[in-house]
């Protein structure tokens, strides 16, 4: 089986290129829905987030609100400072578990498989070495800007103050594209860069 890491910043499309594998055949989990799950009420990463973070990022119903959250890890201009390394520290280590048991379930059902693992902090969390071959996703920074405000429904201003604030948290591109063992550009078309994961998957495929 092939491990595969696929990574990008914010809003570079790491959701539909991871598609457009699981189309050809590959097996795909997504940090984020892992995250997410872990995150619900009854869930020791729940737990924990609340302890830390306090009941003021809950909504009425107990589940915990995601925008309350990111404020209060990513700081506001002028608040509080960051705690992003704080969050990350809890929730990090759970995912990171929960998706190497995955993987390895893969494994078992098909040796032959090719198991990705959509995540925007693999490298910032220093968990490449769990996989065989990255994967980096990128475009422009202001197509993430546009693509963010369409995914949310927001202002193209509110979105870039988010787009730029998550940025800041992560490690810039061109540092990711060096660590990369394929780089797919997002910038372009659709057809474009489903022409780019084609020549990738044959190239993975060969690896096996």
């Amino acid at each position: 089986m092939l491990k595969l890491g696929l990574t990008g910043g914010i809003a570079s499309g790491k959701s539909a290129v991871g598609e457009m594998f699981v189309k050809r055949g590959a097996h795909l989990i997504q940090s984020d829905a892992v995250g997410h799950a872990l995150m619900q009420p009854g869930q020791a990463v729940y737990e924990e987030v609340v302890r830390r973070f306090g009941r003021e990022i809950l909504n009425p119903d107990g589940t915990i609100n995601r925008s309350r959250l990111a404020e209060a890890a990513f700081g506001t201009p002028g608040g509080a400072p960051p705690r992003v390394q704080e969050l990350n520290e809890i929730v990090h280590p759970a995912v990171i578990d929960h998706e190497n048991k995955w993987m390895e379930e893969i494994g078992q059902r098909d040796p032959n498989a090719i198991a990705i693992v959509e995540a925007a902090l693999i490298l910032e969390a220093k968990a490449s070495g769990r996989f065989d071959r990255l994967v980096v996703v990128t475009c422009q920074p202001e197509q993430r800007i546009l693509r963010y405000a369409r995914r949310l429904g927001i202002s193209e201003d509110a979105a870039r103050v988010e787009v730029m604030r998550r940025m800041a948290a992560q490690i810039p591109d061109d540092e990711k594209m060096k660590a990369a063992d394929f780089v797919i550009d997002n910038s372009g078309a659709l057809d474009s860069t489903e022409r780019q994961v084609e020549r990738v998957f044959a190239a993975l495929q060969d690896l096996r």
